[in-house]
């Protein structure tokens, strides 16, 4: 049996073992002059407070180790009793028990955490220090460490993966370690509180529709280098797989005039976390530019502003992909700079996306059949770019409002 007395001075460890013959913990003391307890503790000769008697009946007696010292507002137990390479800082507000330093199957709890550790800096639990881990969160561990279960199930899983393509008839053991971390993910997460970030998402989603409906109303005047500019702001929050914005990109056409070499300029790039460069055009969002209002044999067609659009797209994408390695390293290195680090541009079947126009035709909104049109022309591209018009992005942004109130 194992108690945590609290002394004028420190913290004594009494231990009280549960063998039959009680002297084995002296005669590993006096053997080694070293022992381990409980195969978590660990103590030397000198710290044993009460050296048994040459006669000592071993039956009524009880070892006394120092186990701590106060330091201020902590106790303070040194690495070497739980055989780790950091001191341990433990808030004297927290009840010393085995259970805080021993998890099941005897696994050393801060024995793990020193192993993650990659300096001897002591370790505080609970207290008002700085560096000090909040004592809630250290509850939070001792609730969350895998139990003897969850072990098993793990241990069954990983035997499981290697050997069912060799042997017949084994039990689904994965498909239990699954069902189980399924059972007890709720749990584990129960105390997640998002409600704060889900406001925040909610502002800004809302900043981002009211500027753009606000300025669909009353900046219809600019030119579409300022709606570049609008929405410029937005893009990596519209299309969160995207981690950087490129403006001003130059690419060479070996094309057009054989022979010889053309600088063309695209207006916007974006990058995303991997690197990958697509392209994407924002057009001024004029009515009817969309389909046309005359029907061709009973269809719908592009507007000649919208076919432009897309031939302009697809002709960028078509250079880029001519341009290969050797661009690849040029855009890499222009934008350097802005790149995360060790990161390069790579141009692996680039994509666009097109801003343009409103779903208006004739002062009023698409009926069924130009919506039906329209989507069908959208999908006729959708392998290389995705063609969204003003009020998509405003439906997209009123839809993920709503579903973030709920």
């Amino acid at each position: 049996m194992i108690d945590f007395i609290t002394t004028n001075t420190g913290v004594l460890f009494k231990y009280t073992p549960e063998a039959a013959d009680r002297s084995w913990v002296w005669n590993e003391l006096q053997t080694h002059s070293t022992v381990k307890i409980s195969r978590i503790f660990n103590f030397d000769v000198n710290d044993l407070t009460n050296p048994p008697s040459i006669n000592q009946d071993f039956d009524s007696y009880i070892y006394e180790f120092q186990f701590g010292s106060f330091n201020d507002d902590y106790i303070v137990i040194p690495g070497c009793v739980l055989n780790i390479l950091n001191d341990l800082y433990i808030s004297k507000d927290i009840n010393l028990r085995r259970g805080i330093f021993a998890a099941e199957r005897n696994i050393s709890i801060f024995g793990r955490l020193s192993h993650l550790l990659n300096h001897s800096n002591p370790i505080f639990i609970g207290g008002g220090a700085a560096e000090a881990i909040p004592s809630d969160v250290f509850s939070e561990l001792l609730r969350k460490f895998p139990n003897s279960n969850e072990v098993d199930k793990y241990a069954d899983a990983r035997v499981h993966l290697i050997l069912e393509q060799y042997v017949d008839g084994m039990k689904d053991a994965r498909g239990h370690y699954e069902a189980y971390l399924n059972k007890v993910a709720p749990k584990r997460v129960s105390n997640l509180d998002l409600s704060v970030i889900n406001e925040l998402e909610i502002e800004k989603y809302t900043l981002i529709r009211d500027t753009i409906e606000n300025s669909l109303k009353t900046k219809g005047h600019w030119s579409e280098k300022e709606w570049q500019n609008l929405m410029v702001q937005f893009l990596l929050l519209l299309f969160p797989k995207y981690i950087l914005v490129v403006e001003n990109i130059t690419i060479h056409d070996y094309y057009s005039t054989p022979g010889k070499k053309k600088d063309r300029f695209i207006d916007i790039g974006l990058v995303d976390s991997s690197g990958n460069l697509d392209i994407i055009e924002v057009k001024k969002p004029f009515d009817d530019k969309i389909l046309r209002r005359t029907k061709y044999r009973g269809n719908s067609i592009p507007t000649s502003e919208l076919s432009g659009g897309i031939m302009q797209a697809e002709k960028y994408l078509f250079h880029l992909s001519k341009w290969g390695t050797k661009g690849e390293e040029n855009l890499t290195k222009k934008y350097a700079s802005k790149l995360p680090s060790g990161m390069s541009i790579h141009i692996s079947y680039p994509k666009a996306i097109i801003i343009v126009g409103r779903d208006q035709i004739g002062d009023g909104n698409m009926t069924p059949n130009q919506k039906l049109d329209f989507e069908i022309i959208k999908r006729k591209y959708t392998n290389m770019m995705d063609i969204i018009t003003y009020d998509d992005l405003l439906r997209r942004l009123n839809r993920t409002i709503s579903a973030l109130k709920n």
